[in-house]
């Protein structure tokens, strides 16, 4: 595991045009998995301590955000043989084991996180409909949801969702390093 920190990438970039699939051989093309009011992409994997440590958080918000009209989905760049847990065997037991009701979908290539600027599991990218708005952590405590006293991604779910201006103060995710093909 090696640590990373995610940096600032293009407030403003427009969504890339990506198709990826599902643990189950269905493909996704992301614009077509916008909500009305954005996109909550979660750069996340099965392995990391960090990731681990904040799923159910991300499904708590991702459900928090469907109400709000954001849609979310989960991508998965380390499908690297030197981590089982990533594999597609491993995200269709973390769907099952989780419950995750959203796209957990596999970007064996890495297009997506390389477009997107990600070096890190878990890091987050919302989406308006023209262009990214929040690039950072999900909140200022990875593994103890009780000492959390700033949920930053959440803050910035409900801005976009009512209009009001995003957090200015958007803070890099902390993880485990993407493991680059």
């Amino acid at each position: 595991m090696s640590l990373m920190q995610s940096s600032p990438h293009g407030l403003g970039s427009p969504l890339p045009e990506a198709t990826l699939g599902d643990p189950y051989g269905r493909s996704f093309r992301l614009s077509s998995l916008v909500g009305p009011k954005g996109l909550l992409i979660a750069v996340t994997c099965n392995h990391c301590p960090y990731a681990q440590a904040v799923w159910p958080r991300v499904i708590e918000l991702a459900r928090r955000s469907k109400t709000l009209g954001i849609a979310t989905v989960a991508v998965n760049p380390n499908l690297n043989p030197a981590y089982p847990d990533d594999s597609i065997d491993g995200m269709k037991a973390e769907i099952d084991r989780r419950g995750i009701d959203f796209p957990y979908l596999a970007d064996a290539g890495q297009s997506l996180v390389r477009a997107i600027g990600a070096v890190c599991t878990p890091e987050f990218f919302l989406y308006d409909g023209k262009g990214l708005v929040y690039h950072g952590r999900l909140d200022d405590d990875w593994k103890d949801p009780g000492k959390v006293s700033r949920q930053d991604l959440r803050e910035a779910v409900e801005a976009l969702a009512t209009g009001r201006p995003m957090p200015s103060d958007q803070k890099a995710s902390l993880g485990c390093s993407i493991k680059w093909v």
